[in-house]
């Protein structure tokens, strides 16, 4: 039998608590008879998105495969993520949230990444006969599993709350199960992580929990959540859940599930039902659901005729930045 493979993913420092974490765990998942492989973000040269939207009108006009227009270190790191069976992931705080450069990546994954719009291209080409080399790459729909690790030097844990929900967004594309996640905050307490041996031994559980779900033989126990806290949402099991505008209902934040709420025994209890559920964006219908938007709601260019003109007078209007004759610090002189 083929090996499973799993990659991990560092948004850390070089040798720092990301670097050793994400490590540590693929050591577990290599002596579980994995097949694993590494990479640091940080020594890769991928630029930002630029919001051109080019690899979704390619799928929705049948002229694309769905891939990023632009081609640098990105499409090591995509051929890295086909590849795999499951991923580890661990990013660092900076500022409350993910570091920018996992933003990038998640923009670069994004839309040209997402099933729907893969799938829907995939059986239109299928049924019109169009050669692989035409068709988006059925390593697409592989059903992958993640564990998301977030580090911060904060002791307290409001500092580093964004963080591991936003990680959430490299799983949304291709609809990855997240089955564990750990936040770890309180790092500047030790001069490294290998100096704290309750978060390695999590870590050696993290590589335990994903070779157990790729090694899994039935879709339940593949998607089981391995995680310590079950959460306030049974989807992505996190705690980021924010009042509908009417204050009588509550949505999951990470992954949009919609539901109402309770008090009982003094604990706030959300109540969904499996409909709402399978609108979450992690979910199939969520995401097909979000891809009809696009499809049939999206104004195409040329809508409206005079649109230079109407641009005009902001194309003109370009004031300087503000100039102070005495500053001093990072400005060049």
């Amino acid at each position: 039998m083929e090996k499973k493979k799993v990659l991990g993913i560092s948004f850390g420092r070089k040798m720092s608590n990301c670097d050793i974490m994400v490590k540590h765990a693929l050591m577990e998942c290599e002596k579980e008879g994995c097949e694993v492989a590494f990479i640091r973000a940080d020594d890769l040269n991928i630029s930002n998105c630029t919001g051109c939207i080019a690899c979704v009108i390619g799928m929705i006009s049948q002229r694309g495969r769905g891939y990023c227009v632009r081609h640098d270190d990105f499409d090591i790191l995509d051929e890295a993520i086909m590849e795999s069976d499951a991923v580890i992931l661990a990013c660092p705080t900076y500022e409350t949230s993910v570091t920018g450069r996992f933003k990038t990546i998640c923009d670069r994954i994004g839309p040209s990444h997402d099933i729907t719009f893969r799938k829907a291209l995939y059986d239109q080409g299928v049924e019109a006969g169009w050669p692989e080399e035409k068709l988006p790459d059925t390593r697409s729909f592989k059903k992958r599993q993640a564990a998301l690790i977030s580090v911060g030097g904060a002791m307290t844990e409001n500092w580093i709350a964004l963080t591991l929900p936003m990680m959430y967004e490299f799983t949304f594309p291709m609809a990855i199960d997240v089955v564990d996640t750990v936040e770890y905050y309180g790092a500047m307490a030790h001069e490294s992580v290998l100096g704290y041996p309750e978060m390695m031994d999590r870590m050696t559980k993290v590589g335990q929990n994903i070779a157990a779900s790729v090694k899994a033989e039935t879709e339940e126990e593949r998607i089981k959540w391995r995680g310590e806290e079950e959460g306030a949402c049974p989807i992505c099991h996190t705690r980021m859940i924010q009042l509908d505008h009417d204050a009588k209902s509550a949505c999951c934040v990470v992954c949009g599930s919609n539901g109402t709420f309770s008090i009982e025994d003094g604990k706030l209890v959300m109540h969904y039902t499996d409909e709402e559920l399978e609108r979450s964006r992690l979910r199939w219908g969520g995401k097909l659901e979000h891809s009809t938007e696009i499809k049939t709601q999206a104004q195409p260019s040329g809508t409206i005729k005079n649109l230079k003109e109407l641009k005009a007078p902001y194309a003109a209007f370009n004031p300087a930045p503000f100039e102070n004759p005495n500053a001093f610090g990072n400005l060049k002189k």
